[in-house]
Protein backbone atom coordinates (compact mmCIF):
# COMPACT_ATOMS: atom_id res chain seq x y z
CA UNK A 1 0.00 0.00 0.00
CA UNK A 2 1.28 3.48 -0.51
CA UNK A 3 2.09 5.90 2.19
CA UNK A 4 0.46 8.88 2.81
CA UNK A 5 1.39 12.71 3.72
CA UNK A 6 -0.07 13.99 6.62
CA UNK A 7 -1.32 17.73 7.75
CA UNK A 8 -1.09 19.24 11.58
CA UNK A 9 -3.18 22.11 11.55
CA UNK A 10 -2.48 24.69 14.35
CA UNK A 11 -3.12 28.00 14.02
CA UNK A 12 -2.37 30.58 16.93
CA UNK A 13 -6.12 31.75 17.80
CA UNK A 14 -8.19 29.86 20.25
CA UNK A 15 -11.15 31.67 22.22
CA UNK A 16 -12.07 28.45 24.12
CA UNK A 17 -8.56 28.08 25.88
CA UNK A 18 -6.02 30.55 24.75
CA UNK A 19 -2.65 28.98 22.79
CA UNK A 20 -4.93 25.63 22.88
CA UNK A 21 -2.63 23.99 20.19
CA UNK A 22 0.71 24.38 22.33
CA UNK A 23 -0.50 24.30 25.66
CA UNK A 24 1.03 22.20 28.09
CA UNK A 25 0.17 18.90 28.37
CA UNK A 26 2.43 16.39 31.04
CA UNK A 27 5.62 18.35 29.77
CA UNK A 28 4.92 18.72 26.15
CA UNK A 29 2.68 21.06 24.08
CA UNK A 30 -0.36 19.72 22.83
CA UNK A 31 0.65 19.52 19.06
CA UNK A 32 3.39 17.23 19.65
CA UNK A 33 1.49 14.12 20.58
CA UNK A 34 0.29 14.30 17.19
CA UNK A 35 3.24 14.69 15.62
CA UNK A 36 4.74 12.00 17.59
CA UNK A 37 1.79 10.02 16.46
CA UNK A 38 2.55 10.37 12.70
CA UNK A 39 6.36 9.44 12.95
CA UNK A 40 4.85 6.30 15.10
CA UNK A 41 2.88 5.23 12.14
CA UNK A 42 4.15 3.11 8.94
CA UNK A 43 1.93 4.36 6.21
CA UNK A 44 2.44 8.25 6.94
CA UNK A 45 5.67 9.46 5.21
CA UNK A 46 5.81 13.53 6.00
CA UNK A 47 4.49 15.39 8.76
CA UNK A 48 3.04 19.09 8.06
CA UNK A 49 2.04 21.49 10.04
CA UNK A 50 0.27 24.25 9.05
CA UNK A 51 0.31 27.28 11.24
CA UNK A 52 -0.16 31.13 11.21
CA UNK A 53 2.14 31.52 13.44
CA UNK A 54 5.88 31.40 13.58
CA UNK A 55 6.40 30.74 17.39
CA UNK A 56 4.32 27.61 16.71
CA UNK A 57 5.84 26.56 13.99
CA UNK A 58 9.55 26.57 16.04
CA UNK A 59 7.83 24.55 18.00
CA UNK A 60 6.33 21.84 15.49
CA UNK A 61 9.64 21.77 13.56
CA UNK A 62 11.49 21.07 17.14
CA UNK A 63 9.14 17.89 16.95
CA UNK A 64 10.38 16.99 13.38
CA UNK A 65 7.56 18.40 11.44
CA UNK A 66 7.86 20.35 8.31
CA UNK A 67 6.28 23.46 8.35
CA UNK A 68 3.49 25.21 5.88
CA UNK A 69 2.72 28.96 7.11
CA UNK A 70 -0.31 29.88 5.93
CA UNK A 71 -2.01 33.34 5.34
CA UNK A 72 -3.73 34.60 8.18
CA UNK A 73 -7.06 34.80 6.69
CA UNK A 74 -7.22 31.06 6.34
CA UNK A 75 -6.38 30.91 10.54
CA UNK A 76 -9.54 32.82 11.12
CA UNK A 77 -12.38 32.10 14.15
CA UNK A 78 -14.46 31.82 11.17
CA UNK A 79 -12.38 29.77 8.34
CA UNK A 80 -12.78 26.38 6.86
CA UNK A 81 -11.12 23.18 6.62
CA UNK A 82 -11.23 23.73 2.89
CA UNK A 83 -8.99 26.94 2.83
CA UNK A 84 -6.21 25.66 4.49
CA UNK A 85 -6.65 22.08 2.56
CA UNK A 86 -6.11 24.24 -0.77
CA UNK A 87 -3.13 25.91 0.80
CA UNK A 88 -1.16 22.60 1.50
CA UNK A 89 -2.40 21.02 -1.87
CA UNK A 90 -1.45 24.00 -3.27
CA UNK A 91 2.31 24.19 -1.88
CA UNK A 92 2.95 20.16 -2.13
CA UNK A 93 2.60 18.23 -5.11
CA UNK A 94 0.74 15.07 -3.66
CA UNK A 95 -3.23 13.65 -4.18
CA UNK A 96 -4.03 13.07 -1.04
CA UNK A 97 -3.46 13.69 3.14
CA UNK A 98 -4.18 12.69 5.86
CA UNK A 99 -5.85 14.94 8.34
CA UNK A 100 -4.46 15.00 12.08
CA UNK A 101 -6.21 17.56 14.37
CA UNK A 102 -3.45 18.14 16.90
CA UNK A 103 -6.96 18.73 19.35
CA UNK A 104 -6.96 14.76 19.31
CA UNK A 105 -4.03 13.79 20.84
CA UNK A 106 -4.01 10.35 22.21
CA UNK A 107 -4.36 8.08 18.91
CA UNK A 108 -3.49 4.83 18.38
CA UNK A 109 -0.95 4.34 15.90
CA UNK A 110 -2.04 0.79 14.01
CA UNK A 111 -5.34 2.53 13.74
CA UNK A 112 -4.30 4.78 11.95
CA UNK A 113 -2.22 2.53 9.82
CA UNK A 114 -5.06 0.56 9.16
CA UNK A 115 -6.93 3.29 8.55
CA UNK A 116 -4.63 4.14 5.63
CA UNK A 117 -4.80 0.84 4.28
CA UNK A 118 -8.14 0.83 3.88
CA UNK A 119 -8.51 4.18 2.19
CA UNK A 120 -6.05 3.03 -0.61
CA UNK A 121 -7.83 -0.21 -0.65
CA UNK A 122 -11.40 1.45 -1.76
CA UNK A 123 -9.47 4.04 -3.48
CA UNK A 124 -11.46 3.97 -6.46
CA UNK A 125 -15.21 3.79 -5.18
CA UNK A 126 -14.61 6.55 -2.26
CA UNK A 127 -14.06 10.06 -2.08
CA UNK A 128 -12.45 10.56 1.54
CA UNK A 129 -12.61 8.63 4.78
CA UNK A 130 -13.81 9.72 8.06
CA UNK A 131 -12.83 7.92 12.10
CA UNK A 132 -16.03 7.50 13.44
CA UNK A 133 -17.59 5.92 16.51
CA UNK A 134 -21.11 5.03 17.32
CA UNK A 135 -23.30 7.67 19.39
CA UNK A 136 -24.71 7.43 22.73
CA UNK A 137 -28.05 8.71 21.93
CA UNK A 138 -29.92 8.76 18.91
CA UNK A 139 -31.05 12.27 17.00
CA UNK A 140 -34.61 11.12 17.70
CA UNK A 141 -34.25 11.70 21.06
CA UNK A 142 -32.88 15.19 20.56
CA UNK A 143 -34.76 17.99 20.73
CA UNK A 144 -34.86 21.72 19.39
CA UNK A 145 -36.74 24.56 21.54
CA UNK A 146 -39.45 26.71 19.76
CA UNK A 147 -41.10 29.00 22.24
CA UNK A 148 -39.75 27.37 25.02
CA UNK A 149 -41.49 23.82 23.71
CA UNK A 150 -39.99 20.88 22.58
CA UNK A 151 -39.84 19.61 19.40
CA UNK A 152 -38.18 16.72 17.46
CA UNK A 153 -36.17 17.61 14.72
CA UNK A 154 -38.39 14.25 12.96
CA UNK A 155 -41.75 14.16 11.63
CA UNK A 156 -42.32 10.51 12.73
CA UNK A 157 -40.56 7.22 13.06
CA UNK A 158 -42.13 4.68 11.31
CA UNK A 159 -45.44 6.10 11.51
CA UNK A 160 -45.02 7.42 14.86
CA UNK A 161 -45.12 10.78 15.82
CA UNK A 162 -44.07 10.44 19.67
CA UNK A 163 -41.19 8.72 18.83
CA UNK A 164 -38.75 9.91 21.62
CA UNK A 165 -40.43 7.85 24.65
CA UNK A 166 -39.47 5.18 22.46
CA UNK A 167 -36.57 3.10 23.61
CA UNK A 168 -33.36 3.82 22.23
CA UNK A 169 -32.45 0.27 21.18
CA UNK A 170 -35.36 0.85 18.13
CA UNK A 171 -33.40 3.85 16.36
CA UNK A 172 -31.07 3.06 13.77
CA UNK A 173 -27.34 3.34 15.16
CA UNK A 174 -25.88 6.81 14.42
CA UNK A 175 -22.00 7.52 14.42
CA UNK A 176 -20.06 10.79 14.49
CA UNK A 177 -16.53 11.70 12.76
CA UNK A 178 -14.39 11.31 15.81
CA UNK A 179 -10.84 13.54 14.76
CA UNK A 180 -8.77 10.06 14.61
CA UNK A 181 -7.92 10.29 11.35
CA UNK A 182 -9.85 11.82 8.14
CA UNK A 183 -8.27 11.73 4.69
CA UNK A 184 -8.76 14.37 1.57
CA UNK A 185 -8.02 13.56 -2.06
CA UNK A 186 -7.13 17.06 -4.01
CA UNK A 187 -9.32 16.58 -6.59
CA UNK A 188 -12.59 16.79 -3.92
CA UNK A 189 -11.28 19.53 -2.54
CA UNK A 190 -10.86 21.28 -6.04
CA UNK A 191 -13.99 20.22 -7.13
CA UNK A 192 -15.77 22.38 -4.07
CA UNK A 193 -15.92 19.77 -1.79
CA UNK A 194 -14.81 18.88 1.56
CA UNK A 195 -15.46 15.13 1.60
CA UNK A 196 -17.53 14.35 -1.73
CA UNK A 197 -20.52 11.96 -1.22
CA UNK A 198 -18.94 8.69 -1.02
CA UNK A 199 -16.98 9.27 2.89
CA UNK A 200 -15.24 5.68 3.95
CA UNK A 201 -16.37 5.19 7.18
CA UNK A 202 -13.46 3.85 9.89
CA UNK A 203 -15.35 2.86 12.93
CA UNK A 204 -13.76 2.89 16.01
CA UNK A 205 -13.86 3.42 19.91
CA UNK A 206 -14.12 7.12 21.01
CA UNK A 207 -11.28 9.49 22.35
CA UNK A 208 -11.04 12.36 23.99
CA UNK A 209 -11.16 15.50 21.50
CA UNK A 210 -10.01 18.62 22.98
CA UNK A 211 -12.52 21.12 22.92
CA UNK A 212 -13.31 22.86 26.11
CA UNK A 213 -11.20 23.09 29.79
CA UNK A 214 -13.46 19.92 30.75
CA UNK A 215 -12.06 17.78 27.76
CA UNK A 216 -8.00 19.15 28.92
CA UNK A 217 -8.49 17.92 32.28
CA UNK A 218 -9.62 15.10 31.51
CA UNK A 219 -6.98 14.53 29.08
CA UNK A 220 -4.27 15.10 31.86
CA UNK A 221 -6.14 12.90 34.06
CA UNK A 222 -5.88 10.09 31.36
CA UNK A 223 -2.08 10.61 30.64
CA UNK A 224 -1.24 10.05 34.23
CA UNK A 225 -3.34 7.08 34.70
CA UNK A 226 -2.69 5.67 31.42
CA UNK A 227 0.43 4.61 29.79
CA UNK A 228 -0.46 5.33 25.75
CA UNK A 229 2.45 4.62 23.21
CA UNK A 230 2.81 8.29 22.25
CA UNK A 231 2.59 9.91 25.89
CA UNK A 232 5.45 7.24 27.14
CA UNK A 233 7.72 8.13 23.83
CA UNK A 234 7.31 11.82 24.80
CA UNK A 235 7.84 10.57 28.75
CA UNK A 236 11.56 9.12 26.81
CA UNK A 237 12.17 12.19 24.96
CA UNK A 238 13.57 15.68 25.25
CA UNK A 239 12.93 18.52 22.80
CA UNK A 240 14.98 21.30 22.30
Amino acid sequence: MPKIDAIVPARAGSKGIPNKNIIDVAGHPLLAYSIVLCEECKNIRNIYVSTDCHHIADIAQSYGAQIIIRPKEFALDNSTDDQFLNHFFDKIPVQDVALMRPTTPLRIPEYVDLAIDEYYANYKELTSLRSVNETNESPYKVYKIEDNYCRGFFEDFNGIVDYSNLPRQVFPKTFQANGHIDIIKKSVIKSGSTYGDQIYAKVGKKIIDIDCQFDLDMLKLQIRSDNSRVSEILKRKKYE
